[in-house]
């Protein structure tokens, strides 16, 4: 097995809240549906007649997964928010992703780097054991879910036509992480200076940097566009209306909540995401709600300063930040095969999109400050789709996204909700 290098900011251990088995599709292989079968739920008064599990995917590739109950839950999911199949066999007798969650595993030339999924409230919180003491564990996990040749695999480009190996790019990666790991500076400045960093990096041609040279030419850009971002965010101006708009519909993509509940709820719950993109798109009247949890508010209301946050909400943010960047959760396999560059700012666009989330949190219970738990809600509702929504990989999302970048309103939009 290749190396496996672990985040040492990160802690993580479960806590039982359930809702991993409510959001999420678990696929299963021929084998591991034998295999549950055979462990007799028919039989089972607490299962009943209800199906354990049902087909999926389109017909050409069709596949298996574990059924849902009427409210969303997983089919294996009792009253007190834990796996039947858990308790009565164990851990190795659930199905390989359910055991995976919340970690995730990626190839790194010659070594796997991990990061977690920040849809686990556990995860946001950082509860639980240190991620670098469960290395036996996870090591064990890394043999079932890392495929054969994983070194073999290509290192994603830089930006298109920009390519580098995995050493090289690793050296890129880690300076970003350094520079999100400043501790002399607020979380949104050194977003901005690595966001800056980046871009000059999607100008570079890298024929001729590589090695020494690569680690010289990233400690000049990074000096030189130390001075670009002003010591007060409050002077960088607001995005351009058609960025405003591109946004909404981003953060609109963020906040639904898509549930197999909610989808088998068909045309009338396309119907209603339809007219709430509408409503998005204009950015009048209030904001329609997508999920339990939001209430209607009105859009301007969600445009005004919101105040400082506290310092375990910066915690929160920065922790984010860099363990999506240590485990490269950002780009190459882990996110739709996209280049480093449009992954970072991908990446970036989580923290307006998360405080605007927040705002909309805390604005439906009349409040015009955020909360820890406003901070800690949003960013487990934004990162349950970042990296594993279909929509997220497709044109169109890609396209809004180097928009935003092109128009130079990635940046304002991070100064403005940082307000």
């Amino acid at each position: 097995m290749l190396p496996l290098e672990l985040p040492t900011i990160q802690n993580w251990s479960c806590h039982n809240c359930g809702g991993c088995c409510r959001q999420h599709a678990i696929a299963v292989t021929p084998e591991e549906r034998r295999r549950i079968e055979m462990q007799g739920w028919t039989a089972d008064p607490a299962i009943g007649h209800r199906p354990l599990f049902v087909s999926s995917g389109p017909p050409w590739n069709r596949g298996c997964r574990l059924a849902h109950q009427s409210d969303g839950a997983c089919v294996f999911l009792d009253e007190q928010g834990l796996c039947r199949i858990h308790a009565k066999f164990g851990e190795a007798a659930k199905p390989l992703a359910c055991r995976v969650y919340p970690y995730a595993f990626h190839p790194a030339g010659r070594k796997i780097t991990l990061s977690l999924r920040f849809s686990c409230p556990s995860v946001v919180h950082n509860q639980g054991r240190p991620v670098i003491t469960q290395k036996p564990d996870l090591r064990e996990l890394e043999e079932l879910v890392v495929p054969a040749g994983a070194e073999k695999m290509r290192a994603p480009p830089v930006c298109p036509g920009q390519q580098l190996d995995w050493p090289d790019l690793l050296v890129i990666v880690q300076h970003l992480e350094a520079i999100l790991a400043l501790g002399d500076l607020p979380v949104a400045a050194r977003l901005l200076r690595a966001l800056a960093v980046v871009d000059l990096l999607g100008q570079s041609k890298f024929e001729k940097i590589r090695g020494p040279r690569l680690r010289e030419f990233l400690e000049i850009i990074t000096l030189a566009t130390a001075t670009e971002v002003p010591a007060d965010l409050l002077t960088i101006h607001e995005a351009g209306p058609a960025g405003r708009v591109q946004f909404r519909l981003l953060a609109a993509q963020y906040a639904r909540k898509d549930t197999f509940a909610e989808c088998d709820a068909g045309w009338r719950r396309r119907w209603s995401l339809f007219r709430a993109a509408v409503q998005f798109a204009k950015g009048r009247g209030n904001v329609p709600p997508l999920q339990p949890g939001f209430v209607p508010v009105p859009f301007a209301a969600l445009e005004q300063p919101f105040g400082p946050r506290s310092a375990e909400a910066d915690e929160m943010l920065a922790r984010y930040l860099r363990v999506k960047v240590q485990g490269l959760h950002f780009c190459g396999r882990a996110f739709y095969d996209v280049p480093l560059v449009e992954g970072f700012q991908s990446l970036a666009l989580i923290f307006p999109v998360v405080l605007w989330i927040a705002r909309w949190l805390a604005a439906g219970t009349g409040r015009t400050a955020l909360a820890v738990e406003d901070v800690a809600q949003a960013l487990a509702i934004a990162d349950h789709h970042h990296g594993y929504s279909p929509a997220f990989g497709q044109a169109s999302f890609r396209s809004r996204v180097c928009s935003l970048g092109k128009m130079g309103d990635i940046e304002r939009l991070i100064a403005w909700y940082d307000r």
